[in-house]
């Protein structure tokens, strides 16, 4: 393993936790029918399936009805820390003059936690020691950001940190990378442009692979060995990964996997769930 720990109690606040949220993500995003969701609704909608409660009427049968957009969506804890920590408990519903404020703030919440997430990553990899101390100040300064008020979370200029965060993940990503170990018998070219989609990737040596933005969807990584890729936003929605080893990869979410094609012979790192979906 790559991994120095699991850091298990950081990554459990980086998680959704549906029960502590005001539904935001099933109001605040934009829905389109195509991409798994319910039906097309402009952002800022409440979903037609989200109760007064805030509880979502068809959870239990989301996959059932197709719903993969529903069920793979992660927000990495922003929706709680919004509802409870950023609005001390106070409802969109209930606070409706600032309610379009509060689905702004989700948006930029979720940005500064996915980086969190990315950045404990970062520094829970032996490779890199030579920069944890820059991660290490970079996680406590995202982490402020965090628990800035409502207003200042609006005013902050998001893209100007996440350039800082990028460098750091960059810089990683090479050193892990760098030293992976290549087999001898497979092409380390993948498809130009990193345009894969539904190419049959098994042929392919994708150890210590840059796969990073890279679309592989449909695409077959069937008992395919991505110890040490770079996966950070690639699109794997029905990617087949079945037997796949992805313990070592580096920079993967679990919204990735929920949308990928598993099974039990799948190897995930210790940070990310199984989907209970998966064969």
């Amino acid at each position: 393993m790559i991994y120095l720990d699991s850091r298990k109690e950081v990554y459990e606040n980086l998680r959704s936790d549906c029960e502590k949220c005001f539904g935001l993500c099933c109001v605040s995003l934009y829905f389109s029918k195509s991409e798994g969701f319910p039906n097309d609704k402009v952002a800022g909608t409440p979903c037609i399936n989200l109760q007064s409660d805030f509880r979502c009427s068809i959870h239990e049968s989301l996959r059932k009805k197709g719903l993969k957009g529903c069920s793979a969506y992660e927000c990495f804890g922003a929706g709680q820390k919004v509802s409870q920590v950023t609005y001390n408990g106070r409802d969109w519903r209930k606070e409706v003059k600032s309610k379009n404020q509060m689905f702004d703030v989700f948006l930029i919440m979720r940005q500064l936690h996915e980086m969190l997430w990315y950045l404990n990553q970062a520094i829970s990899l032996k490779e890199n020691k030579s920069i944890h101390d820059k991660i290490r100040v970079m996680i406590e300064e995202t982490e402020r950001l965090t628990y800035l008020d409502c207003k200042s979370l609006i005013e902050l200029d998001v893209m100007s940190h996440q350039d800082k965060v990028n460098i750091l993940l960059s810089d990683t990503s090479e050193i892990v990378r760098k030293n992976s170990c290549y087999g001898e018998n497979k092409s380390k070219n993948i498809p130009k442009g990193l345009d894969c989609i539904g190419s049959d990737l098994r042929k392919f040596n994708l150890k210590g692979a840059n796969l990073r933005g890279a679309f592989l969807i449909a695409t077959n990584l069937r008992n395919v060995d991505l110890s040490k890729a770079d996966l950070i936003g690639a699109d794997m929605r029905d990617a087949d990964i079945r037997g796949a080893n992805l313990s070592d990869c580096i920079f993967i979410t679990q919204s990735q996997i929920n949308t990928a094609i598993g099974d039990s012979s799948t190897k995930l790192p210790k940070i990310l769930n199984r989907p209970p979906y998966w064969e």
